[in-house]
Order: C-alpha cells, then structure tokens, then sequence
C-alpha cells in the first residue's frame, strides 16, 4: 500500500479513536453530573438545609418507588399513561402529516386554512379541556383527543414547512419531464423530507406526554397525571417526585426509540 494511503488509514483511525473517547467522556460527564446533582440534594434534606417534606430527597423517593411498586399502583398507572401516549402520539402524527399534505397539493386549500393552523398553534390547548371533556365525556377518549390536539397541529406546520421548502430546481426538473402531482410527491417531496418527519416524531414525543398529563389532571381516575394530583392533594410530595422522575424515564425511553429508529430510516435514505 502507498505511503500516502496508509497515512491517510492512520488518520482516519485516529479521528475515529478521538470521536469514540470524546463520545465516552460525554456520556461519563452526563453521569457524574446526575450523580453530583443527587448527592448535593440528599446531602441538603439531611442536613436540613431544605424541608425534606416539601422538596423530598433521593432516598424518600427510592423507597416511595419501592411502596408503589409492591403495590402494583405505580406500574398501572405508568402503563395506562404510556398506552394513552402512545395512541395519541400515533393519531396525531398521522393527521398531522395528511393535513399537511392536503395543504402542500392545494395552494389555495394551504392559503385559506394555513392561518387558522398558526391560531390553533398558539392557542393553548388546555383552555379546550371543558369543551372537550363536554364533547367526548371523560376518560380516555377525552385524554387521547387532548394529546391528539396538541400534536396534530405542531406536526402540520413542521411537515407544510418541510414539504413547502423542497428543492425547487428538483421539481421544476420532474416537471418537465411530465411528472404530475402525485409522482412528484412520492419521488421527491415525500423522501426529501424523511429527515423532517423524524425530527417531528421527536417532538411529538413531548408534545403526546404533555397531551396525555394535562387530559389526566382534567379528567381521569388513573395514570400518572392523576397520580400527581392525588399526591399534591393529599401533601404526598415523595408521590408527586416519585411520579415526576417515572415520567421523565418514560418519555426518555420514547424519545430514545424514536432516535434509533431515526438514525436507521434516514441512514437508508443516504
């Protein structure tokens, strides 16, 4: 092999060794960090520097979580708030992406409604939680629609945004070559935005949590919402912590599925 090429092999491997530590070292300083932040606040309630009643600490929070489990409280209600999610995370996103659609193929259609969308966008969804909850009653329908609505509508301007922003030149190209509407979304419009669409499955991981959480503080028997409520009712704050850091793990665990399943569609669009 020439000198030039194994200077070039040496290279490449040494940016890749570098690439590799630099990724542990962050994922280390992740850790410590979480670590620090856990020690400095136990060590603060057991010196009682903050009220451990009002603010908790790691440990009542270890074994809050030990009490609801045992008890199978705590699982249930994480299930029933994931499948909630989950179903509205699926919904919006679908309607969220043919509105869009809908939007891009009818200039006129997108002219007329795209301001209405944008309102929709800055109203706050929980001003709409009477009107639902007297619209499709309580429990779960009255949840999911909740996360629905919240979604569905971040997901349309994202993907319009995206479908709107494709390469002009290609489509003038496609055109000229006869395609017509549906061509020119399948071939070009639709893959050119797979990227988009993952970004927007990321966000909606949020956006379905925060849907789902807020449905449950207005109307529900069960889930972690509801959780959250009874402990901050009753001045269960280690309920209420213990609550809050299982949500957070949870909607980690989605946000990091739907980023594995990013890097493997858009690494096939490559």
């Amino acid at each position: 092999m020439p000198k030039k090429y194994e200077s070039f092999t040496r290279e490449h491997l040494l940016f890749l060794r570098k690439k590799r530590v630099r990724n542990i070292l962050v994922h280390v300083t992740q850790v410590g960090i979480l670590i620090l932040f856990l020690g400095i606040w136990e060590l603060a309630a057991h010196l009682q520097w903050i009220d451990a009643f009002i603010m908790s600490c790691p440990s009542r929070i270890w074994l809050t979580l030990i009490e609801l489990s045992n008890g199978g409280l705590l699982w249930k209600n994480a299930w029933v708030s994931t499948w909630e999610t989950l179903v509205g995370f699926v919904i919006g996103t679908t309607l969220g992406y043919i509105a869009a659609v809908i939007l891009w193929w009818n200039n006129f259609v997108k002219d007329v409604f795209e301001p209405y969308v944008v309102v929709l966008n800055s109203l706050p969804k929980i001003a709409l939680g009477p009107i639902i909850i007297i619209w499709v009653g309580t429990g779960k329908m009255a949840i999911i629609t909740m996360a629905v609505l919240i979604s569905v509508v971040i997901t349309t301007i994202t993907l319009l945004n995206g479908f709107v922003s494709t390469d002009k030149d290609k489509i003038l190209l496609l055109k000229s070559m006869g395609a017509n509407r549906m061509q020119i979304f399948v071939k070009l419009v639709a893959p050119y935005n797979v990227p988009t669409l993952m970004a927007c499955l990321k966000i909606n991981v949020g956006m379905s949590w925060i849907g789902a959480i807020m449905g449950e503080y207005l109307a529900s028997k069960e889930g972690l919402g509801y959780l959250l409520v009874y402990g901050s009712q009753v001045f269960r704050l280690d309920m209420v912590m213990t609550c809050t850091i299982v949500l957070c793990a949870l909607a980690g665990i989605m946000y990091g599925l739907v980023a594995i399943l990013e890097k493997i569609v858009v690494k096939g669009y490559r």
